[in-house]
């Protein structure tokens, strides 16, 4: 089952200093922190604050080519969580033929925020990171689980969506 989230924010670990995308769920209080590279981040930031820039980013490029073949995209869905390592998939849509590409959940987010469609997680994903969680280094995952459950508004800085 596919739970529908939303970028909540974006904003450093305290504890590793890499940036994190934060995905939260629609319906519910589910939170989904994502760690992510300095670049990946600094795309989607740019278009978090709807920065333009002089020359087309990556994620700009494949939305102007995607509209240029016709091809939408209906959603984008982080479908795997193994090794430590989050999986995504792209779902393409030309000429009534869906297809999807594997894709880094950071390029799918990014790509997301770009053509405005849906971002989904599967249960799956979410039951095993809870539990990734758990099984890990109690002391500072718990600490910094109880950070990120008790984000508010002005903790996410301008990022905030």
């Amino acid at each position: 089952m596919e739970v529908e989230m939303k970028i909540r924010g974006l904003m450093m670990d305290p504890v590793t200093n890499m940036p994190i995308v934060i995905l939260k769920d629609v319906d519910g209080n589910n939170i989904l922190p994502i760690w992510v590279g300095i670049y990946e981040a600094n795309a989607i930031a740019l278009e978090i604050e709807k920065v333009s820039t002089p020359r087309p980013m990556t994620h700009d490029l494949i939305k102007t080519l995607l509209l240029g073949l016709s091809t939408g995209v209906k959603k984008v869905v982080v479908n795997e969580l193994r090794d430590d390592t989050f999986y995504a998939l792209i779902w393409l849509e030309r000429d009534g033929d869906i297809i999807s590409v594997d894709s880094r959940p950071s390029d799918a987010l990014a790509l997301a925020l770009r053509v405005d469609c849906p971002i989904f997680v599967e249960d799956s994903v979410l039951k095993s990171s809870k539990a990734a969680t758990a099984a890990s280094d109690k002391v500072q995952n718990e600490e910094l689980r109880r950070w990120l459950e008790n984000l508010n508004d002005e903790d996410l800085g301008r990022y905030k969506m």
